[in-house]
């Protein structure tokens, strides 16, 4: 081949060699969605993502714990190679295991389904809820508390408000109570108005601080004392936003709720073996996917004790 060929030639192989470099480049910012091999297995940043969306980590911590993310992964994979391995994934407990979590999935889609159709909460909603609720907002207290939650029996709701109406101290009542072999649990601490069930709160405000009364409720039977309270408002601008999403979970709620009954109403149910005379008591509703509808918390507050206390009964 002749000198000027070869020079001809130059430009040729170096437009081949960068086109190369560049599908080289390509081929590396495919590669990077994998974040580790573990043997012939790959972890993706789909996987590690997906995941640090679920744990609500903060942007400025996200680059330590999607490494945190990525060893978790990484020991999971290990894990499952090994239990596919020694034929785990054949065990009748693995596979009903995998079937309770498949239909799990399906019926939590499902209700997430009909939750994100329901239509959100306007401003103005949201501003007459607060108008509604000066309990909750303009003349929200901090409740310093303390109480006993008492097992409920035939009569004892009028004995014992009898008892807390001569009582000088919450001490004497439990005594009372204990005297008559009557179970109780007793709490102390402080919690915020919506730390303590709507259908208490009325009451709980109407009190003086000192005051003992026996309360009966929904979720059970109290005796309660106000040690003090402190005003901690709640101005609208701030209330607005958890109110809407407060509306939304109770939308989603009744929602889903009167989904099951019409799909239940649809379908045959039919009881066998032990449970053949059919369900005694109403289904329970179905809880919403999202966040529960509970009232909306202005801030982070202390666990309540109220809804708590008949669950430590010993």
């Amino acid at each position: 081949m002749k000198p000027h060929s070869c020079r001809c030639l130059a430009p040729l192989l170096l437009a081949v060699a960068l086109a190369a470099g560049c599908g080289k480049s390509e081929d590396s910012k495919v590669a990077t969605q994998v974040a580790a091999k573990v043997n012939s297995d790959e972890i993706t940043v789909h996987q590690i993502n997906g995941i640090l969306a679920r744990e609500n980590v903060p942007p400025e911590a996200a680059a330590q714990a999607k490494r945190q993310i990525l060893e978790r992964l990484i020991d999971q994979q290990l894990a499952k190679q090994q239990a596919i391995e020694k034929k785990l994934d054949r065990s009748p407990n693995t596979l009903q295991a995998l079937e309770a979590a498949k239909n799990d999935i399906l019926a939590r889609s499902y209700l997430e389904q009909i939750a994100s159709s329901q239509p959100k909460p306007t401003t103005d909603e949201a501003k007459k809820y607060y108008a509604e609720h000066p309990e909750l907002f303009t003349q929200r207290r901090l409740f310093n508390l303390e109480e006993l939650a008492v097992q409920p029996t035939a009569g004892l709701g009028a004995q014992l408000k009898e008892q807390a109406a001569k009582a000088r101290s919450l001490q004497e009542i439990a005594e009372w109570l204990k005297s008559r072999q009557v179970r109780f649990a007793e709490n102390r601490g402080v919690r915020a108005a919506e730390q303590i069930p709507l259908d208490l709160l009325p009451k709980l405000q109407a009190m003086k601080s000192g005051e003992i009364q026996a309360i009966e409720g929904a979720g059970g039977l109290y005796v309660v004392r106000i040690v003090a309270t402190v005003a901690s408002p709640v101005d609208e601008a701030t209330a607005v936003p958890r109110i809407q999403q407060f509306l939304f979970n109770q939308r989603s709620g009744a929602a889903i709720a009167s989904e099951i009954k019409q799909v239940r109403g649809k379908a045959k149910i039919e009881y066998l073996g032990e449970f053949s005379g059919g369900a005694t008591a109403a289904p329970p509703a179905a809880a919403a996917p999202a966040a529960k509808a509970e009232p909306p918390k202005p801030e982070q507050a202390p666990a309540p004790n109220l809804e708590k206390g008949i669950r430590g009964l010993r």
